[in-house]
């Protein structure tokens, strides 16, 4: 049996697996057995009343699972799926659980832009809902090796599709009012969208649905983690380092200063640069490259034991807003530490 045909087995069994996405990997199940998708909380760590994304093979299953005017979700589904939006709109109750929306009276759909998880979901003939495949609040999965690290064996099959092409999870939009809301910026932005609608997305006011992936805290490592202007990175560093290991992640791939003692290129097996206390996880390539390589760098400099994670901010075109979303929540007050 090859490891689509046990994903389906094990999937139509009630039991979870790793799932492969274009932005992180997913723990899924059958999005139509609420006992599946109670096996997702549970593993998770996850609070019960935080609804799940439901992942639909194409949008042809949209008429399935949601209810009402589908005009404007069918005409982003055309610009966009497969791919990493996520829409919220009025869901079919004789569809949707209500463990996989938190009891909600909307649902969190996409098709997603892999095609491990498409042929999954084909063969499966069911939609699967499937949060990050990681402990609730911690940082993304983007390789096999993240899930198998975060969740071992209490996931009976974890498919390999290599590492997230984007990185960093959907964007999610708000369709279920009269008006468009922005409730978690991705790799598609506000402009596109409004674009592709014909009328103004609107930034989150609070009113709407809850929505994964948006609490105040949230993608965030063990280490501390610090945001300051490109400009102050070095001296903050410089700052923090009488109180143990700092990392850097250095978005913006820019050379720490010589004082440092750190020599560029020399990578070990993870992509760090070390010096005595302090220890550089460089990115080289733009905002698409930050983006990629975000989550696998703080879980880098998490491992290499470091106590205060130090980013600069990034720029704020295209999916930087999405970036500084994410780092933001990483940054924030935790509730273990409130």
């Amino acid at each position: 049996m090859n490891e689509v045909a046990r994903a389906v087995e094990l999937l139509l069994a009630g039991d979870v697996i790793g799932l492969p996405t274009e932005t992180v990997y997913g723990l899924a199940a059958d999005a139509t057995q609420p006992h599946a998708v109670r096996r997702v909380f549970a593993i998770k760590g996850r609070p019960v009343g935080h609804p799940l994304i439901v992942h639909l093979a194409d949008q042809s299953w949209l008429d399935q699972y949601c209810v009402g005017d589908l005009s404007r979700a069918k005409c982003l589904a055309n610009a966009f799926w497969p791919g990493p939006l996520t829409l919220i709109l009025p869901k079919n109750p004789a569809r949707v659980p209500d463990e996989v929306t938190g009891g909600l009276g909307t649902v969190a759909v996409r098709v997603p832009a892999h095609p491990l998880a498409l042929e999954v979901i084909g063969e499966l003939g069911r939609p699967v809902a499937a949060p990050s495949a990681n402990r609730f609040g911690a940082v993304s999965p983007t390789t096999r090796d993240h899930v198998v690290l975060d969740l071992g064996d209490r996931v009976p099959l974890i498919l390999d599709g290599g590492p997230c092409r984007i990185g960093i999870e959907s964007t999610i939009l708000d369709l279920s009012r009269d008006q468009a809301f922005l409730l978690r910026p991705g790799a598609i932005t506000a402009e596109q969208l409004s674009v592709v609608l014909g009328e103004p997305v609107l930034e989150n006011d609070g009113q709407g649905p809850q929505a994964p992936g948006t609490l105040a805290s949230h993608y965030a490592p063990h280490a501390r983690v610090v945001l300051v202007a490109p400009q102050d990175l070095w001296n903050t560093v410089r700052a923090l380092m009488d109180g143990g290991s700092v990392g850097v992640l250095a978005l913006s791939g820019a050379a720490p200063p010589a004082e440092f003692g750190i020599v560029p290129g020399r990578l070990d097996a993870h992509g760090l640069v070390r010096a005595k206390e302090l220890v550089v996880y460089g990115v080289q390539g733009g905002i698409e490259a930050a983006a990629h390589d975000l989550y696998a760098g703080l879980r880098a400099l998490d491992e290499a034991g470091c106590s205060v994670i130090v980013s600069p901010l990034p720029e704020l075109r295209g999916i930087g807003v999405a970036v500084l979303d994410r780092l933001e929540r990483a940054a924030a007050p935790r509730p273990d530490q409130a």
